[in-house]
């Protein structure tokens, strides 16, 4: 295209100069006139024409280099940003880090402190009962509470309490919108122990706060990981009568929430039936502080549906878990009519309405069938759990390592308190 241009510009310069020296030619002059008219016509009209080229160059190659300057200017001020940026960033994650840390180290130190309590009592009841003179079984349950508690510390310093997760689902869109959690002891060789294996022995010697609390610990970790991920579903976690009763341990776990009131929303405290009812004061008043900073409660193991349900209310109970054979078994005719077998004049399909009215919301867990589902849509209810959708899974390795205590911290902890004469 630019060859083909300059062809047409040499022409037309060519042309112009055979005019010139044409009309100098027909004026009278010689033909050495006129060739010299051509010549110099010619040299002329190219050397204007280079002039202006280059002139236009010149004009076109400024502006690029100021286009030049300009993008350079440009790029440096965003490297300057993102320099400004990146540092900012850093600082913030290396503050992250350091909160982090040390809110674990607060964690880890208030689970550490209630084993070790738990440990001095065990140790107490065995020394005054050998003193004694204790009885055969006696000090062979003695000896087997001993072998759990090794079992316990062992587990804690060496990181072996696995967290279980069981979905519970919305009915019937069968979403997850919550799960349950579990714990699993693992002995020295990996072996699972279960809870109806060790709770036995556990609980007449205290041990089962320190495995609770664990729970609650590993549970605030993981609502804190689905946090990050912009996961809305909350966590149903296990807390006991011995863990609000405490008064040494609860006002360090109430300070600790108070500053992470961001999970009241995701973690769900959950009693059983039995131990609700058996509340005192002491357990009611800190249930009532963990209400104030807006977490809630569940109730399971529900065995008898005739529950003061303004009592519920009053105490932040948002949940009731109940079995969904022992829910169905409650149905039964009266008067050609479907009633609830504990509230007669309550038709069985209002059962989950009344409920809600004290703002508690049924959930029929232990479901394994799809007749039982059919069978709770006709109660109106509106959460499931059980095997039909979904077992308990236990967390992947690699994020249960992310949310363990330092198994070194607790196992050095807990060797010190061998060496000072403890078991």
């Amino acid at each position: 295209m630019r060859k083909a241009v300059w062809a047409l510009l040499a022409s037309a310069y060519i042309l112009i100069a055979l005019t010139v020296a044409a009309l100098f030619w027909r004026a009278g002059a010689g033909w050495a006139v006129g060739a010299s008219v051509l010549i110099g016509t010619l040299a002329l009209t190219f050397t204007v024409h280079g002039m202006v080229g280059r002139a236009l160059q010149a004009t076109a190659f400024r502006r690029d280099l100021e286009a030049i300057r300009q993008a350079h200017r440009l790029l440096a001020d965003q490297l300057e940003g993102a320099e400004a940026a990146f540092a900012g960033l850093s600082g913030s994650l290396q503050e992250q880090a350091a909160s982090a840390t040390s809110e674990l180290a607060t964690e880890v130190r208030m689970l550490e402190g209630l084993v070790e309590r738990m440990g001095a009592n065990l140790e107490t009841r065995l020394f005054t009962e050998r003193a004694g003179g204790g009885a055969p079984h006696v000090e062979r349950r003695d000896r087997k509470s001993a072998e759990l508690l090794h079992t316990v510390r062992e587990a804690l310093a060496d990181g072996r309490v696995d967290l279980y997760l069981q979905p519970v689902v919305s009915l019937p869109q069968r979403r997850t919108v919550f799960y349950e959690s579990f714990s699993r002891l693992r002995d020295e060789t990996g072996r699972i122990l279960m809870p109806a294996e060790y709770l036995a022995v556990a609980e007449p010697e205290g041990l089962v706060p320190a495995i609770d609390n664990l729970l609650l610990f590993r549970c605030v970790q993981i609502v804190r990981r689905l946090a990050k991920q912009d996961r809305k579903i909350g966590i149903f976690c296990n807390i006991s009568l011995a863990s609000l009763g405490d008064e040494s341990f609860f006002p360090q776990f109430l300070d600790f929430l108070a500053q992470n009131r961001d999970l009241s929303g995701a973690l769900i405290f959950e009693l059983g039936q039995a131990a609700f009812e058996e509340r005192g004061g002491i357990e009611a008043r800190n249930m009532a502080k963990l209400a104030d900073l807006g977490f809630r409660f569940s109730i399971d193991k529900v065995t008898d549906l005739e529950l003061d349900y303004q009592d519920l209310a009053r105490a932040d109970v948002k949940f009731l878990k109940v079995s969904a054979e022992v829910l169905l078994s409650q149905v039964l005719e009266v008067e050609g009519r479907m009633a609830m077998k504990s509230m007669r004049d309550l038709q069985a399909a209002d059962f989950s309405s009344l409920t809600r009215r004290y703002g508690v919301e049924v959930v029929a867990e232990k479901i394994e069938a799809e007749r039982q589902v059919i069978d709770v849509l006709e109660l109106d209810i509106s959460y499931g759990q059980g095997h039909l959708f979904g077992e308990p899974r236990a967390i992947r390795e690699a994020v249960l390592a992310e949310t363990a205590p330092p198994a070194d911290f607790m196992h050095g902890a807990l060797t010190r308190r061998r060496a000072g004469g403890r078991v």
